[in-house]
């Protein structure tokens, strides 16, 4: 689920849309509904610790005098962040909660965005601009249009219900791709519990509507993303076994997928989530502990950083697990982290890909 880039760069903003982002955000409420807080301290000193090099070819991506920012606390489950350059503020899904929550770049202020919001999870933008959301407890991919009204993008496959769709990404040709694990419907707690009527699945909604069947072939399909050149498409397998894992396939015409090969894995404790891909191919990828005997939380919450051959170089240390990310701010050059409770920040010498 990735931002659209080059509405950083964008000094005109149309009419319509002008509107839609104006009208939106008046509709968000101040204030924050009682939930789970934690209290940050953030390091005094520079470098900031917290920020590994693991490998020496992560000390370009690392600033010397940019440290980890928490910007707002107080959810239960934080997801799936986009970031709206030409309305400064990020969107932050609080699934348990079932609400979207706002982050305001210009006054740094944090509230509540939509409420009730459908359990949404994973969101982007697609090429127009507009505000893509998975949604849980409809179990649909929609699309909020400059009007504020809301499109059901894709709810069913063949007949039959999706699960609850998870992450999702917008491709350069105006298609939209998303995931759909049954992680919604498990239980009551980030949507309603029900029976899965279609298999673990990703899926392609071409430009003309239609909705395609990507792959089946995945256990727990969870974050997706696409390299910089879009000739690759990277899919986590969340429920893979031992350990979690990102698939890297070969992207060719419409749907289809090829060549399938192992790009990055957990390795035992670890636990691999949402993440998004940088100018350079290198993926940053959400991590914590895979909820084992042996996983110290301590150790492995936060943003680990793979390059495209899957060498991990580097790892962001956060006091709470990261389950997704995105880039952001005003040069595409700020990292936004959602982490169980909070929203984090740090800038880097980097940016997010198309």
């Amino acid at each position: 689920m990735n931002e659209t880039p080059q509405l950083a760069t964008t000094t005109k903003t149309s009419t319509s849309r002008r509107n839609w982002l104006v009208g939106t955000a008046a509709s968000a409420v101040s204030g924050l509904a009682a939930a789970q807080s934690f209290d940050f301290k953030p390091n005094q000193r520079y470098p900031d610790v917290s920020v590994q090099i693991l490998d020496p070819s992560f000390t370009r991506y690392r600033i010397y005098m940019s440290t980890v920012e928490q910007l707002g606390t107080g959810m239960r489950w934080a997801e799936g962040p986009v970031y709206f350059a030409d309305g400064r503020y990020l969107l932050v899904s609080d699934s348990p909660n079932n609400r979207i929550m706002k982050y305001d770049e210009a006054n740094n202020t944090f509230s509540v965005f939509r409420q009730p919001a459908n359990h949404a999870n994973g969101m982007a933008r697609d090429r127009q601009g507009r505000l893509l959301v998975c949604e849980h407890l409809t179990r649909s991919v929609t699309r909020t249009e400059y009007n504020g009204k809301t499109t059901v993008l894709a709810d069913r496959f063949n007949g039959k219900r999706l699960n609850s769709p998870n992450d999702i990404v917008c491709k350069s040709d105006g298609s939209i791709w998303f995931t759909d694990p049954p992680f919604g419907i498990s239980g009551n707690y980030e949507g309603d519990k029900a029976v899965s009527e279609l298999p673990h699945s990703v899926y392609r909604i071409a430009p003309d509507g239609k909705l395609e069947l990507v792959t089946a072939e995945l256990n727990g399909p969870n974050g997706i993303a696409f390299s910089p050149d879009e000739k690759k498409l990277y899919i986590v397998e969340g429920r893979a076994q031992p350990n979690r894992l990102i698939w890297s396939y070969d992207v060719g015409t419409g749907a289809t997928l090829t060549n399938k090969a192992k790009l990055i894995d957990a390795n035992g404790p670890g636990s691999l989530d949402g993440f998004r891909v940088d100018v350079d191919g290198n993926l940053w990828c959400g991590w914590g502990s895979n909820g084992s005997p042996a996983a110290k939380s301590e150790e492995l919450d936060g943003v680990m950083v793979f390059n495209p051959q899957g060498k991990a170089i580097g790892h962001i240390r956060l006091p709470e697990r990261c389950a997704n990310l995105c880039f952001g701010g005003p040069k595409n050059n700020r990292l936004y982290m959602t982490s169980s409770h909070s929203l984090y920040a740090l800038y880097v010498e980097t940016h997010g890909a198309v």
